[in-house]
């Protein structure tokens, strides 16, 4: 499927769901994809991409801004304490904030460089315990005890279980969201994008439908 083929979807649903044209924007996820497909999606103007790991990021995306001039790149991947300073340096937003020992260590970071990242808190709404992110009923607090370190929420991010309807997880995100005064909802894969932005997602996550299949060494 090609890029073009997924922002028409995008926009079909935007439409359908009685939203603005271009509300949702698409992280392009280029985790673990060869450079050459990288450079292809470029090529064709997207600008806004996602990594999982900052190691990779950092030997990716210096060069292609380089070239290309601003891009945005968004951490999606859960980020180690010891790597805040490399993330805030490379990345215009962390998506996995996600746990109070990180939370401060950002607010440090930002602090000391005067760089600021759009920072989004990850839910864990399926409460899987191999998985990252706060628990619902944490949320809250947690959003407040980020915003008395003056970190300013952009928005929550979720990964729902695999096994389980998503719309039902982008529909808690969004409550957890309107009730903290947080616009910004990171929902929704190649899977499920299109009931992501049916629920109000600002920003989605879509790599193997625009990248190919990704070959992991």
């Amino acid at each position: 499927m090609s890029l073009s083929d997924i922002k028409s979807r995008i926009e079909k649903a935007e439409a359908a769901a009685g939203r603005d044209i271009g509300s949702t924007k698409l992280i392009a996820v280029s985790k673990v994809q060869p450079n050459e497909r990288v450079h292809g999606v470029l090529e064709q103007g997207h600008r806004l991409f996602g990594e999982n790991k900052v190691q990779e990021a950092q030997g990716k995306w210096p060069d292609f801004r380089a070239e290309f001039g601003p891009v945005d790149v968004h951490l999606i991947g859960p980020l180690q304490t010891n790597k805040v300073k490399a993330a805030v340096e490379l990345f215009d937003a962390i998506h996995a904030v996600d746990r109070p020992k990180l939370a401060r260590k950002i607010a440090s970071e930002i602090q000391a460089q005067g760089k600021s990242p759009d920072l989004f808190i990850q839910v864990n709404t399926g409460e899987e315990d191999q998985k990252a992110g706060v628990l619902p009923a944490e949320a809250d607090a947690f959003i407040k005890e980020c915003r008395d370190m003056d970190l300013t929420i952009a928005g929550l991010m979720v990964i729902p279980p695999v096994d389980e309807e998503p719309s039902l997880h982008f529909a808690l995100l969004r409550k957890i969201a309107e009730r903290n005064g947080i616009d910004g909802l990171s929902m929704g894969m190649s899977s499920d994008f299109e009931r992501a932005v049916a629920l109000g997602a600002t920003h989605i996550r879509v790599g193997s439908a625009i990248f190919g299949d990704r070959t992991y060494s």
